[in-house]
C-alpha cells in the first residue's frame, strides 16, 4: 500500500507489535523507524512526552503551540491515562505500556505501538506501527497522510533525544 512503510526493515515490520493484539483484521498497517544516537534509556523519556503534545508539525496537529523542546518531569506513563494531546487538549488514551520498552495508545480509532530496540553502541531503533480497521480506500489516504505526521515526529524526537543524551 502507498505510505505504508518508511525506514523500516523486512524484519521490523515481521516483529509483533503490541498494537497487533487491538485490532483483528486491520485495514491500515503502517511501519515507521528510524535510528537514534542515543541509548533507550535516552529515548524513552521523549516518548513519554507524547502525553503533552504530537511533536510533528505544530502549526498543523498543535494549533500552532510548539511542542515542549526540553524534558517535563512527569510519572511513568500508565493504561487508561490520556495518549496525547493537541492544541491543549488530551487525547486518547494508553492501553498498553513497558517503561522503557513500548508505548501503545489510542486515538481516533487508530492503535499504534512506539517500541524501542537497543542496538550496540549506544543506539536505538525507535518503531512506530499502526493499525486501524477501515476499508481499503480511506487506509490509502490515511496511510499517506500519518506518514508526513509520523516522519516528522519520529525525526524531532530522534533529534531531541540525540541532542539531550
Amino acid at each position: 500500500m502507498i505510505g505504508d512503510r518508511w525506514g523500516v526493515s523486512d524484519s521490523e515490520m515481521l516483529l509483533s507489535y503490541p498494537c497487533d493484539g487491538f485490532v483483528v483484521s486491520p485495514g491500515l498497517q503502517a511501519w515507521r523507524g528510524v535510528s537514534v544516537e542515543a541509548p533507550a534509556e535516552a529515548v524513552w523519556p521523549w516518548i513519554t512526552q507524547l502525553r503533552l503534545a504530537p511533536y510533528s508539525y505544530d502549526w498543523i496537529d498543535n494549533l500552532g503551540r510548539r511542542s515542549p523542546r526540553e524534558l517535563v518531569a512527569q510519572p511513568e506513563p500508565r493504561a487508561g491515562e490520556k495518549f496525547t494531546a493537541s492544541g491543549g487538549r488530551k487525547l486518547g488514551r494508553i492501553v498498553s505500556v513497558e517503561p522503557g520498552k513500548q508505548l501503545t495508545g489510542t486515538i481516533m480509532g487508530a492503535f499504534m505501538s512506539y517500541v524501542l530496540v537497543p542496538q550496540s553502541h549506544d543506539t536505538t531503533r525507535l518503531l512506530l506501527k499502526v493499525v486501524m480497521q477501515t476499508n481499503r480506500w480511506a487506509a490509502i489516504g490515511l496511510s499517506v497522510g500519518d506518514l508526513i505526521m509520523a516522519r516528522r515526529q519520529l525525526l524531532n524526537l530522534k533529534q531531541l533525544a540525540e541532542r539531550h543524551s
